[in-house]
């Protein structure tokens, strides 16, 4: 006994507050973001984009980043000559639709309102349908000490006949499409659908490609969108908050 309380004292709390408190960011890299007021226009993030998701609207001037595309590698931020690009703090991008550019603030009442739609725990299955896996070590990443996410009443099941929701990685190649839809016809009603990160979203680099798709939403329905190349834990963690939204 003494030894195991000599070892609570040793060794901290590890597991994370979050969402109930805000992440720190002093070791993360969020979302770039463009300075339309500094920016002149030059092209040069445009040409170099190596997913095309910087745009320049020809009429009206303005020039954004669509993050459904963006892989996060930061080269814009890099190349741009005058500091128009910059790394910003925001990592909660996940949207129910690909138009939704606002943040909503997570609740800090996740177990009730998971009780309240269920009347139990929710159950995840992740369906790889294609990825490089840097998505599903970050999913992954939600079940070590440091973020727990069975401390919030979440827990990831084998088949999809006993979950409630799908997080769904890659660009559903044409090898993986059948694979995606039994999975989703397997899965009971109501189920929710959140596709993880740029390929899942919209094919991220491997857009327009014979062997994939542009996002896993011309396969199977979609509910929640999480940008990223890959999203951090916590952003997937915010996007199954949002999605929980979407159950009536």
């Amino acid at each position: 006994m003494f030894n195991i309380i000599k070892k609570v004292i040793k060794y901290p709390r590890l597991t994370q507050s979050y969402p109930h408190k805000p992440f720190d960011l002093r070791q993360a890299v969020g979302s770039p973001q463009l300075d339309s007021e500094i920016c002149n226009r030059c092209g040069e993030c445009i040409a170099r984009c190596p997913s095309e998701a910087i745009s320049l609207n020809e009429t009206t001037k303005e020039i954004g980043i669509n993050y459904k595309q963006c892989i996060f590698c930061l080269l814009c931020v890099e190349i741009c000559p005058i500091g128009a690009a910059k790394t910003s703090e925001h990592f909660e991008l996940a949207t129910k639709k690909l138009s939704e550019t606002s943040y909503e603030v997570i609740g800090s009442e996740l177990k009730t309102k998971i009780k309240k739609l269920f009347g139990r725990s929710l159950q995840i299955r992740e369906a790889d349908a294609g990825s490089c896996n840097g998505c599903d070590y970050e999913i992954n990443a939600l079940n070590n000490p440091f973020l727990d996410i069975e401390r919030f009443g979440i827990n990831f099941v084998a088949s999809p006949r006993h979950a409630d929701m799908l997080l769904v990685t890659g660009t559903a190649t044409r090898n993986m499409q059948q694979a995606l839809i039994k999975t989703y016809n397997a899965t009971p009603d109501p189920k929710l659908v959140v596709a993880v990160g740029a390929c899942a979203c919209s094919g991220g680099i491997f857009r327009d490609s014979y062997a994939t798709n542009n996002g896993i939403d011309s396969i199977v329905p979609v509910d929640v969108y999480i940008p990223g190349c890959p999203p951090r834990p916590q952003a997937i963690l915010h996007g199954i908050l949002k999605a929980l939204d979407r159950v009536k």
